[in-house]
């Protein structure tokens, strides 16, 4: 990043501002959603593995490397709701953070929009990632091999 990587910058990211709270929800609320979807009933996932497929298997595999309960389970037992309830509440967090990282983006501050840039990049990356309710990340699948070919292997001439 180069110049841009001031003391300035550093204080401002340490101060957390409200654009990287909102990706950091973006990422987290979104990953949270689609590897909890994962669990209850992915048919891909299900093919490919040839044992009995758990209803918790996934939130099993990340409690059991240490990962912590996810925001909808943690939204479900806190409200006493059904499953499908914390998705609505979850999906409108997703929104409102959106808003502050485009809000983030258009006001104009001293960081450089480099800067601003990186940011907004990390959270479409989560967005692709882990939108539509799929984990693509954990489930490596064709969809992110066609896209890595199309970036890396048969590029579009530009």
């Amino acid at each position: 990043m180069g110049r841009m990587t001031t003391k300035e910058v550093f204080d401002w990211v340490l101060n957390n501002p409200k654009i990287i709270k909102a990706t950091s929800t973006i990422i987290r609320v979104m990953d949270d959603m689609a590897s909890h979807k994962m669990n209850s009933g992915n048919i891909s996932l299900k093919r490919r593995y040839k044992h009995n497929w758990p209803n918790n298997y996934v939130l099993e595999f990340e409690q059991e490397r240490g990962h912590a309960a996810s925001s909808v389970e943690c939204y479900t037992k806190q409200h006493g709701v059904s499953e499908q309830h914390p998705y609505l509440e979850l999906n409108k967090r997703v929104e409102n953070a959106w808003k502050d990282v485009n809000n983030g983006c258009l006001r104009p501050t001293a960081i450089p929009m480099q800067l601003f840039s990186r940011v907004l990049d990390f959270a479409r990356t989560g967005d692709f990632m882990h939108g539509g309710s799929k984990d693509i990340c954990t489930n490596v699948g064709d969809t992110l091999n066609d896209h890595i070919t199309s970036l890396f292997v048969d590029p579009v001439p530009i």
